[in-house]
Parts: structure tokens; sequence; C-alpha cells
């Protein structure tokens, strides 16, 4: 198996930390002595005092800490996100500012409190995304106030990197994932319209789909909305094992800020109306200090006001917007989704449950040990399709693996989302979350609010602590429930998540790349900011 693509876990604030560890040690030493009270104490107790006030006044983090996940953090000094419209009160921080000064104070327990603070204000942001969806389908709208230019880059920023495919990973060539436009090869035993297409094609994918929008202009004087086709995650991509300097690897995107820097069009709205899609996580793009994972591409100034569309975004960036990995169906037209839906939707499923991943032993927050341990002792009704040994290494038969079953069990990988959630959704798999950073926060143009309609939730720290067998909980959902679950998964949502051919034609659905062009298509001509 390929080595992961990420870092190990990084520790928490270092300031919070230290506060925290100081508190625990004072509260330690005046348990186990008298009620004097010593001067180092009264030194410790002032500069923990200022501290917090240095903390609350200028800088702080909240962090929402799950494998991988401290990254996930919001800091003071953050202007408020756009609003939605008709909207007039700003979301506020306040009671952010007040849970930190409880935490300082109080044991560990608070943690849940803080926790919860935090999903309040991931689920806010989510929300306004949420609120700026477009009311349908613009197929057969007019084209005016609602142009797309597409910039023709330098070839360094795409077409170059694709030329470098068979060295991007040290252990895959790509160039055959990269054909027919990024959907990489036929794969003829599923039918005409699936290909073996890589996690990281996005970028390719989105780009051979716009350039075909009816409402693409050549003159950019004449749009309303700018896509800049960076392939930005093929040039993070090509770093991540090598050893060079982080300077190198903010090169390429320092360079086209700078070219998008020296265009009328983008410094006529500050990049307010461009939008990008990246074919990573937004971590690999959002480099701390003192890091040297990933390139700062997204911490750059000039980068907080264009749209970003990525496979996971950061869930305190309202301007990050979640939009599906890329799978393996990629359909023509409606008859395409329509055959694939009388093929998945009432057919005989043979398994309960699957499970298709690897063991994670050096991540020790990881679950998925424990879920593969639950699912080997329940082999009459669990499957495990070992990743590590190449048992899903072959698209068709992960595919077929999907959709002859009714769960397919969806744990945190190197990071909280995974492409194989959409890879069980299209086959009609009801897939289990144990995180809700997996799908709930991340995708609030392309899955609806309500995730009991699609998804089964099982707490990972009930795995962790062994409160819940996860295969005899799925036991007990009934069977007119899961039918409810595939029908609506199968007929209402899936065609949404699938990006089309590039010359596909839809009238009846709209795929992924419908759904993200009309939503900017209705933000940019509302002149939502």
């Amino acid at each position: 198996m390929a080595p992961s693509s990420f870092p190990r876990r990084r520790t928490s604030d270092p300031l919070h930390q230290a506060i925290r560890d100081q508190i625990s040690t004072s509260s330690t030493k005046t348990k186990s002595s008298t009620l004097s009270i010593s001067p180092t104490f009264i030194l410790l107790l002032f500069l923990t005092i200022w501290c917090t006030s240095t903390l609350l006044s200028s800088s702080f983090h909240i962090c929402i800490s799950s494998p991988k996940l401290d990254l996930y953090c919001i800091s003071g000094g953050l202007s408020h996100p756009p609003l939605p419209p008709n909207t007039s009160n700003p979301i506020t921080l306040n009671h952010i500012d007040d849970n930190i000064s409880k935490f300082i104070v109080m044991n560990n327990s608070t943690e849940e409190t803080e926790r919860g603070n935090a999903y309040k204000i991931v689920r806010e942001r989510l929300n306004i995304i949420r609120s700026w969806a477009s009311d349908g389908p613009t197929a057969g709208k007019s084209c005016d106030g609602r142009r797309i230019f597409v910039y023709d880059l330098p070839p360094k920023f795409n077409r170059d990197l694709l030329s470098q495919c068979n060295n991007l990973l040290p252990w895959t060539n790509l160039c055959n994932y990269f054909v027919n436009e990024g959907k990489g090869e036929r794969i003829s035993n599923l039918g005409p319209s699936f290909y073996r297409t890589h996690q990281y094609s996005l970028e390719l994918i989105f780009h051979s789909r716009i350039l075909k929008h009816p409402c693409r202009v050549l003159e950019p004087n004449n749009a309303k909305l700018f896509y800049v086709p960076f392939y930005g995650g093929l040039d993070i991509l090509r770093w991540h094992f090598s050893n060079v300097s982080v300077e190198t690897k903010d090169m390429l995107g320092l360079e086209l800020v700078q070219w998008l820097e020296a265009q009328n069009s983008w410094t006529k709205n500050g990049g307010r109306d461009h939008m990008f899609v990246l074919g990573k996580i937004s971590w690999d793009f959002r480099r701390r200090e003192g890091d040297s994972w990933g390139s700062n591409f997204l911490m750059m100034d000039e980068m907080k006001a264009p749209y970003k569309f990525l496979i996971e975004r950061q869930p305190w960036e309202v301007r990050d917007v979640g939009i599906p990995h890329p799978t393996h169906f990629h359909p023509k037209g409606d008859s395409d989704v329509v055959e694939w839906q009388n093929k998945i939707g009432w057919s005989g499923r043979k398994n309960l449950v699957t499970f298709a991943g690897a063991a994670r032993p050096e991540q020790v927050e990881s679950i998925r040990s424990l879920l593969i341990e639950n699912c080997v002792a329940n082999s009459d009704d669990c499957r495990f399709l070992n990743c590590s040994s190449g048992a899903c290494s072959t698209p068709d038969k992960l595919i077929m693996s999907f959709t002859d079953s009714e769960f397919c069990l969806q744990p945190p990988g190197d990071s909280p989302t995974r492409k194989s959630v959409f890879d069980s959704l299209i086959s009609g798999c009801i897939p289990v979350l144990f995180d809700p950073f997996t799908a709930y926060y991340q995708y609030p143009w392309h899955l609806p609010e309500d995730h009991r309609k699609y998804s089964v939730f099982i707490d990972k720290e009930e795995v962790r602590h062994g409160k819940v067998d996860v295969v005899e909980r799925l036991k007990s959902v009934g069977y007119e429930e899961r039918k409810e679950m595939r029908r609506f998964i199968v007929y209402e949502l899936m065609p949404g998540l699938v990006y089309g051919d590039s010359s596909s034609e839809f009238v009846r659905f709209r795929d992924a790349f419908g759904v993200v062009m009309d939503n900017m298509m209705d933000l940019v001509t509302k002149g939502v900011r």
C-alpha cells in the first residue's frame, strides 16, 4: 500500500496547551499542600491571567481534536464571514471568547463545551454557504449577467504539471489516470460511463467541463464570473514526498497570484468574483508556521476573497466550499443515470455491511482497527476488503462490493473525508459515518442538512471506548428504513454527486458540476459579497 499522503497529527496550540498544563500542575500542588500559597504560585497565577488576557484580546485558537484535525482551528481577530442574502446581523464570536475563558480556569470536562461551541460556529458558517444555493437548475436560462470567463493560463500552471504525471507520486504512475480529460481509463465491465478515476483528478475534470459551458465567453469584459484553471493540487502533490524547501512549495502559487494581479479582471473586484477548483484537501494549501507540509497558497491574503472549491473544506472558512470527490461514474446524459439507477435501486444485496479500508496503526486515535476486528468477528454479516493487500485496487470489484451491500463503513483515514463515501453513495450503499467532518460539515450544496436521509451516524468515541457493536447496531436498522434511505440515495441524491462527461447534456438531472455552476452563476448575479 502507498504510504500515507498526510503527516502525523499535530499538537494543539502551544500557548493554549501551556496554560492547561500549568493549571493542572498548580491544581495538583494545591491539593497536596496546606492553604498556604507560595510566591511562585502567585507569580504563575499572574502569568496565567496575563496570557489569558493576551489570548482573548489578540490571538487564540479553538481546534477540533480528531485524527489530524487539530489543524481545524479558528483564530481570534478573524473578520466576519460574508453574510447570506437578507442577513442583517453578523455572526459573533463572543461566546467562543467566553468559552475559552471558562476552559482556562476549569477542568478538562469543559473541553466538551468548547467542542460544542466550535461545532456551532462550523454549522453557522456552513448554513451561510447553504443559503447561497440557487433555487434550481439554470439550464435554459439566458446567459445575460451570467457569463463565465476561463483564463488561458501560462502552461506552467496546469498543462506542464500534467506532463509530470509519471513523477508526481513516487509509487504510482498517474499518466493512465489522467487520460480521457482526467476520467482515466474505461472500466468496460461496469458500463460505458465508468472509468478508473483517481481521487486527485478533480482539477482536470472540472476544467474540461467548464471550457464547454454554454455561458462561457472569450472576453473578460463580458463576464461576471471568472474561473482560474490552476492545478494547485497537482502542484503540491509533486512536493509531498520530495526533500525541498517551503519556498519551492510556495513558488508556483505565488507566481500565479502575481500573474493574476497584472490582470484588470482580477484587480477590478479584488478576486471576489473569481473561483478556483483544487483537487486536494484544504489542509494541503494552509501550511502553518513552523510546519513543512503543503503550501501556503490559501494562506495568502490575496486568496481570501475568491471562492475555493475543494474535496475537503476548511470548516471555519466560509469561502471554502466542499464538493464531491470524483467517482468512477461519468454519465453522458439522463439516460445513463436512469440506467444505473435501475441497476442498483432495487437489486438484492448479499451483504449487510462492507468495510473497504486498511488499519492505521500509526494513528493512535484511529478506530479502523476496532472496526476491522468487529467486522471479522461478525463475518456472516460483514465483509472486510483489506486495502493494504490490494483488495481495493480494482475499481470494478470495489463498486460491485458496494452494490452488494446495505451499509458501507466510512471511518476517517488520513483526513476526515473519503472518496469511498461517494463511491458507496453512487452504488446505493448507505454510508456509516463516525465523524461529522467526513461529510456533514463539508458539502452544503450536494448533501442535505438532514443526514439521516442518506447515512447512519455512530460516534467514533462510542467505538473507541467499546460502547457499541457496530454490526449489531446496523442489524437493528429496520428493512423499511433501509429501503427508504436507499431510495433517497439512488433516485434523489446520486445524480448530483457525479461529474458527467465533458460532452454530457442533462435535462432531467443536475450533476455535481451543474450544481456548482448554477449556484455560482446565481451568486454573482445577485452580487452577494
